[in-house]
């Protein structure tokens, strides 16, 4: 079972929200938070897999819920934006303090139950307009990104380049495939790309596979 946390300070998007994730059979919320403090305490009580967070809340918005919990990875927590802010700007900053995910309101709710399997399996997924923005004007990933990586990133962006998956990686460092996720994660976005392909094409083309 994958566990949901849903932050939004509106009622009938919670109740929406959870009406339409607990016919899955795979998912389950395990709780509801009305403000980002709520979202930080309850993400930190419960540990779940997936945080869908609202970014426009009160008490504390969802970029000062992110920043308190920063990438989530110690909690085991992978965070998705569900947000109906449609600035491009909110994008970057979110995805820097450690969202796996952005995604608005408007997603098809199929296409949102797709993607929290796609984050929980640790990949990073972007709606088409939040993709764009990340890699236009001021928010293009720089030539030298790379160089940002931790040691232990770099090796598990090698193994990537090399094909390996999360659990082949798990392998052969010797540690959780929830850690190599966190991982894959981090190199995600501190590369500024979306998916384990780009990563591989980036270590490619700049020595790093």
């Amino acid at each position: 079972m994958i566990h949901v946390l849903i932050a939004d300070d509106h009622p009938v998007v919670r109740q929406g929200l959870r009406t339409f994730l607990e016919i899955q059979e795979d998912l389950a919320v395990v709780g509801e938070a009305a403000d980002g403090a709520e979202a930080v305490a309850l993400t930190e009580s419960l540990r779940p897999d997936i945080l869908l967070l609202d970014l426009k809340m009160p008490v504390l918005d969802g970029l000062g819920a992110l920043t308190r919990l920063g990438s989530a990875g110690a909690l085991g927590t992978r965070v998705i934006v569900l947000t109906s802010v449609s600035d491009r700007t909110d994008v970057a900053p979110a995805m820097r303090a450690g969202a796996a995910g952005f995604l608005y309101k408007d997603v098809d709710p199929t296409a949102l139950v797709q993607a929290i399997r796609a984050v929980h399996g640790g990949q990073v997924l972007l709606a088409p307009e939040a993709a764009e923005a990340m890699i236009s004007g001021d928010d293009r990933p720089a030539a030298d990104a790379g160089a940002a990586l931790t040691e232990r990133e770099r090796e598990v962006l090698r193994l990537i380049a090399g094909g390996r998956s999360n659990r082949e990686i798990a392998r052969e460092l010797l540690v959780a495939e929830k850690t190599v996720k966190t991982h894959v994660s981090n190199v995600l976005m501190k590369l500024g790309v979306q998916d384990r392909t780009q990563a591989a094409l980036y270590a490619v083309r700049h020595g790093l596979g």
